[in-house]
């Protein structure tokens, strides 16, 4: 017998992989790969590079001073978490116009202040 006991957590990561489906483009910055190889590697998973080959990669070409300070004047966040909001904010200058998908709380509220559409 090949058994386990599944957390929640489990299940809401697997609800919210799902979802991506809805999106005919998924885009991230490349924090986003750190990140994940991080959390993998801690929790010794087999990274699967399938996961990252769906992703468009937004690579900024100036500093991101502006949309920075546009996150930071919208909420309290850490600064991984403001960089990936910054890099949203670079690719669709008008948040209308993108979501923003997140998991975490407090980004997702101040995605929401700085006017994206979507969250998790």
């Amino acid at each position: 017998m090949n058994a386990a006991y599944v957390d929640t957590s489990c299940l809401v990561a697997i609800a919210f992989a799902s979802r991506l489906d809805r999106f005919d483009q998924l885009f991230a910055s490349n924090l986003l790969e750190a990140e994940l190889r991080a959390a993998f590697r801690r929790e010794k998973v087999n990274a699967d590079d399938t996961l990252l080959g769906s992703l468009s990669w937004v690579f900024p070409d100036r500093a991101l001073t502006a949309e920075i300070g546009a996150v930071l004047d919208a909420g309290q966040l850490r600064g991984a978490d403001a960089w990936q909001l910054a890099c949203a904010l670079y690719l669709s200058p008008d948040p209308r116009e993108l979501a923003f998908l997140t998991m975490d709380r407090q980004q997702a509220r101040v995605a929401e202040a700085l006017g994206f559409v979507d969250r998790i």
